[in-house]
C-alpha cells in the first residue's frame, strides 16, 4: 500500500467531514491525524478492506475521532501536549499504583473522594478503580458484564461523582485508571436486546448462529475459561432461537470485531472515558478479541492489529492516555501486547506481569528462588517505551501458568509441582499456614487456580488464630518482602487495597447467592475503616505494615535506578534461596542498587566478592536503602536474615 493512496483518501475524507466538527480548534487533531493516518489506513484495510462498506466505515472512523477531539476539555488537551514532550513520563520510578473496588475501599464515589488523602499518605499516585460501569444485578461477573458503557452503576454513584473524583485526583497529581471491557457485553446491553428483538444490524455485533454446526467447529479447539461455573463457549438464546458465543459466562456475549461498526463503537467508548479525565485505560480480555475457527481464539494476529488500531486512533484524539493490556498469557505471548517488531509500544504501553507474580508465590511456597530465577531468565525484554505492571495480588485468581520447560529446568515435574502449590496455598499441604481457596477447577485437566487475600495466603490469619508470634512475624515479613520485590523490579508497582493493612479473606460473600460460587470474592473485601485507622497506632500489625510499605514507596521514588528503562541485570548467585538482581541509573550507570531477597525461613549468606564487588560498589561502605544501616557482614559474606531483602548501595 502506497502512502499516496492513504493521503488521497484522507483528503477525500476531510472534504466530506461533517461540517459540525470543523473548526480552528482542530489544529493539533489534524497534525496528529496526518502523522498517524497511514498506519490507521493500513490496519483498517487489512482488517476490513474487503467489505463493501469499507469506505463509509473509514469516514465514520475519522469522524468519531474528530467528534471526541472537539469534546476533549482544554485541560486534557494541555496535558496531552505535556506528555507528548516527555513521552517516557510513565517509566519514572515516581509512579506507584493501587487497585481497588470503589464500593469496597469506600461506600461509593463521593465517599472515595473524601478518602483521597489516604493514597497520598501511603505514597500512591495511580488509582485503578475496578469496573464501575452499569451492570445487571447478579449476573455481572464482578462488573465485567456491561449493560451500558457510558454510565456509572448507581451503587457507585453518578457520572458527575466520577468527574468530581477525577478532578480531585488530578489536583493531587494522582493518575486515574478505569476498565473498558472490550471483548463482550452483558446480554442486557442495548445492542444485545436489539439483537434479541431480531435486528440484523445488531445481531452482526455478536457471533450468533442458527444451529450448532459452526459452534461445534469452534468448540473443537477452544478451551473453557470457567469450566466449573460456565462450561462451553456458546449459549442458546430462547428469545432469538439462536446460539450466541459466550466465552466467559452465559450472560456475556462476545463482540464481533470482524464488523468494523463494532470497532468504531468501542473506540468511541474509549475516547469517551478519556475525555472524562481517565489517564490510563485497562483494556480487559484483549487476548480474546478475534475469533477464528481451528484456533484457541486467543492471541490471534488480528487481535494485535485491533489493539494497534485502537492505539493509533487514540494517539490522534487523546495521545496522553495510556493502555494497559489485560492479557494473562504465557511470557512469549504477553510481550506481544506491547507490539512486535517495534522499539516503542504500538499496542499497549503497559502489561500485567502475571509471570513475575506467580513466580513470587512459587518462591513463597518452596522457600527458594530456583523457579523464580529461571522464570525471569525466560521473561523477554520489554520494548523501550513500555513497562510492566508488577503486582502481588489483584482482584483475580493466581494462575500457575509457568512454562513447563522452566519447571523441568529446576528439577521439578510440572504436574506434581503445580499440585503441590495448589495444596500449599489452599492449606491442604501438611504444615502450610496458607488459607487460600481453590478457584476454577477443571476436572478434564486437573488444573485449579487460587483465590485469597495476600494476608491469608502468607499465613497471617493462621498466626492470629493460633496466637503464634513466630508465625505472625514470618507472615508480616513475607508481605513486606513481596512488596520489596515489586517496588524494585522495574515497572509500575500495583498494590491491592487492603494488603497494606493485612486484610484477611472476607467470607461474607458466601451469604450472597450471586457471589457464593465464585471464591474470588474472598479477596474483594469491604475495608474495615476501624481496622485501617489502626495504621496510626504503634504496636499494631496495621501500623507495622502500612508504615513499612509507606517507607518502601518513599525510598523507591528517590532512586533513579528503579525507573524502567531495561536497566535490570538478573544475577544467578548459586544459592537457590536467594533472588538477586541489580538495577542501575541509565543516566549515571555507576549508580547501582543490588537487590538481594531471601525467601527461606533460615538465614542465608552471599559472597559479594564472588559477584565481582568492584563492579557493583565503588566504596568500602555498603548500606541498605530500606533500613539505612550497614547489613551484617562476615569478611566478604553478606548475611541475609530469614524472609528479608536488601536494597544495597554504596552512595
Amino acid at each position: 500500500m502506497y502512502e499516496q493512496v492513504s493521503h488521497s483518501l484522507l483528503n477525500d475524507i476531510l472534504i466530506e467531514l461533517d461540517p459540525s466538527i470543523k473548526g480552528e480548534g482542530l489544529r493539533h487533531f489534524y497534525t496528529r491525524l496526518g502523522a498517524n493516518f497511514y498506519a490507521i489506513h493500513s490496519l483498517f484495510t487489512v482488517l476490513y478492506g474487503k467489505r463493501d462498506d469499507y469506505r463509509a466505515q473509514m469516514q465514520c472512523l475519522v469522524e468519531t475521532m474528530a467528534r471526541q477531539y472537539v469534546l476533549r476539555p482544554n485541560h486534557l488537551r494541555e496535558s496531552d501536549l505535556e506528555r507528548e514532550k516527555d513521552h517516557n513520563w510513565f517509566l519514572s520510578q515516581q509512579w506507584v499504583g493501587m487497585a481497588l473496588y470503589a464500593d469496597g475501599f469506600a461506600q461509593n464515589l463521593p465517599d472515595l473522594t473524601e478518602r483521597v488523602h489516604y493514597f497520598q499518605e501511603l505514597g500512591v499516585n495511580m488509582v485503578h478503580l475496578m469496573p464501575m460501569m452499569q451492570c445487571p444485578r447478579g449476573a455481572s461477573d464482578g462488573g465485567y458484564a456491561i449493560s451500558d458503557f457510558r454510565q456509572i452503576d448507581s451503587r457507585f454513584g453518578t457520572l458527575a461523582d466520577l468527574q468530581t473524583l477525577a478532578d480531585e485526583l488530578r489536583k493531587r497529581g494522582i493518575l486515574l485508571t478505569l476498565d473498558v471491557v472490550l471483548n463482550h457485553t452483558s446480554n442486557e446491553h442495548a445492542w444485545a436486546q436489539q439483537a434479541k428483538a431480531g435486528s440484523p444490524l445488531h445481531q452482526d455485533y455478536y457471533y450468533i448462529f442458527d444451529n450448532r454446526e459452526v459452534p461445534d467447529m469452534f468448540e473443537r479447539t477452544m478451551p473453557e475459561v470457567f469450566p466449573e461455573n460456565s462450561p462451553g463457549n456458546f449459549t442458546w438464546d430462547e428469545d432469538m432461537g439462536k446460539w450466541v458465543m459466550t466465552v466467559f459466562n452465559s450472560y456475556q456475549w462476545d463482540l464481533n470485531y470482524s464488523n468494523p461498526a463494532v470497532f468504531i463503537e468501542m473506540l468511541d467508548i474509549i475516547l469517551y472515558w478519556a475525555n472524562h479525565g481517565v489517564d490510563i485505560l485497562r483494556l480487559d480480555a484483549v487476548a480474546f478479541l478475534w475469533k477464528k475457527i481451528g484456533s484457541i481464539c486467543q492471541n490471534e494476529r488480528e487481535a494485535h492489529l485491533l489493539l494497534q488500531l485502537f492505539k493509533d486512533c487514540c494517539q490522534v484524539t487523546a495521545p496522553g492516555v495510556l493502555f494497559i493490556a489485560e492479557a494473562i498469557v504465557a511470557p512469549v505471548e504477553i510481550i506481544k501486547y506491547f507490539g512486535e517488531d517495534a522499539i516503542n509500544a504500538k499496542e499497549c504501553e503497559i502489561a500485567y506481569n502475571a509471570t513475575f507474580m506467580a513466580l513470587l508465590w512459587d518462591a513463597v511456597a518452596t522457600k527458594n528462588a530456583k523457579l523464580l530465577t529461571q522464570g525471569i531468565k525466560s521473561l523477554p525484554d520489554k520494548l523501550e517505551r513500555a513497562t510492566w505492571l508488577n503486582y502481588v495480588r489483584c482482584h483475580d485468581d493466581i494462575g500457575l501458568g509457568f512454562d513447563d520447560n522452566d519447571i523441568r529446568a529446576v528439577d521439578y515435574e510440572p504436574y506434581a509441582h503445580r499440585q503441590f502449590l495448589i495444596d500449599y496455598f489452599t492449606g491442604r499441604y501438611a504444615g502450610s499456614p496458607a488459607r487460600g481457596l481453590p478457584f476454577g477447577y477443571n476436572d478434564k485437566t486437573g488444573d485449579t487456580r487460587i483465590a485469597g487475600s495476600l494476608a491469608s495466603l502468607v499465613g497471617l490469619g493462621t498466626a492470629l488464630q493460633t496466637d503464634d508470634p513466630i508465625a505472625l512475624e514470618a507472615a508480616l515479613k513475607t508481605i513486606v518482602l513481596l512488596h520489596g520485590m515489586i517496588l524494585s523490579f522495574g515497572g509500575i508497582p500495583l498494590l491491592y487495597y487492603g494488603d497494606e493493612i493485612g486484610t484477611l479473606n472476607d467470607t461474607t460473600y458466601l451469604d450472597d447467592p450471586a457471589k457464593a460460587n465464585d471464591s474470588r470474592w474472598a479477596h474483594r473485601p469491604r475495608i474495615d475503616w476501624n481496622k485501617a485507622d489502626l495504621r496510626n497506632t504503634p504496636g499494631t500489625l496495621e501500623f507495622r505494615l502500612f508504615n513499612a510499605l509507606k517507607k518502601l514507596i518513599a525510598i523507591r521514588k528517590e532512586v533513579p535506578a528503579f525507573a524502567d528503562f531495561n536497566n535490570r541485570e538478573l544475577l544467578d548467585v548459586g544459592n537457590p534461596h536467594l533472588f538477586v538482581f541489580a538495577r542501575f541509573d541509565i543516566h549515571q550507570p555507576m549508580n547501582k542498587v543490588l537487590v538481594v531477597a531471601n525467601f527461606d525461613v533460615n538465614p542465608q549468606h552471599l559472597n559479594l566478592e564472588d559477584l565481582g564487588r568492584k563492579a557493583f560498589f565503588r566504596h568500602a561502605s555498603v548500606r541498605d536503602l530500606y533500613s539505612g544501616e550497614r547489613p551484617t557482614m562476615f569478611k566478604e559474606e553478606l548475611v541475609i536474615p530469614p524472609l528479608q531483602f536488601y536494597w544495597l548501595t554504596d552512595l
